[in-house]
């Protein structure tokens, strides 16, 4: 297969040999790969900062056939989380986003709702005031809680108080920006994103290593 360039965000990386990185990156294009890129933990990486988590880069690559890796030949950084990760609050709720990602799409299957979803979701954080920013970080893992369930196919019946169920509603059929009009705080929707949370560690039978972080904040 020729070489490839598509547009991704990187969802997680893992060390190694000496000096590289295994990076499990979003196409826009592919769905989910998984590619070994070299020399990126050295001083003098070629990648620089593009491979941080749930950045969004141009990531040339190059896929053998029935490969499980793909070779990453480089990656040039789009768009960048880093202001967020002043607040712990955002950086746990990105911690999360990546890490359901991660968990849920499937190997080399295109998804651009899914992708869309990322884009708007994390649009919203960086567009939220430093005063606002706690209920939009709520507000953006429900949003993004509820859609990755619903577009991964397995919604359930929602039993939920008649409030949650008027929330998921609104959420399905509204943009995650406009529902800033809201005042989102930790309580707002905790049972719907509790069963939502719930469901996908059902689905991928492990328990997500973000979730106590996001309920302890």
């Amino acid at each position: 297969m020729p070489a490839r360039s598509s547009e991704a965000y990187v969802l997680r990386t893992y060390p190694y040999k000496e000096g590289d990185l295994i990076v499990s990156f979003f196409t826009r294009d592919q769905g989910k790969l998984r590619g070994a890129a070299k020399r990126a933990r050295r001083m003098k990486s070629p990648f620089g900062a593009a491979l941080e988590r749930l950045s969004r880069i141009r990531v040339a690559y190059y896929q053998r056939e029935n490969a499980e890796l793909v070779r990453i030949d480089g990656a040039e950084l789009v768009e960048s989380q880093f202001a967020l990760t002043a607040s712990y609050e955002a950086g746990v709720a990105l911690d999360y986003i990546a890490e359901v990602s991660e968990q849920l799409l499937p190997p080399a299957e295109p998804n651009e709702r899914f992708y869309r979803l990322l884009n708007a979701v994390l649009a919203d954080l960086r567009a939220s005031e430093a005063a606002r920013l706690r209920g939009a970080v709520w507000r953006g893992a429900t949003y993004f809680t509820f859609w990755a369930v619903r577009l991964s196919g397995f919604l359930p019946e929602l039993r939920l108080s008649e409030a949650d169920r008027q929330l998921a509603r609104a959420m399905s059929a509204t943009p995650v920006e406009a529902l800033g009009e809201l005042e989102w705080t930790r309580a707002t929707g905790q049972d719907l994103r509790r069963a939502l949370q719930k469901e996908i560690e059902s689905h991928i039978e492990r328990r997500l290593v973000t979730v106590p972080l996001l309920e302890a904040m």
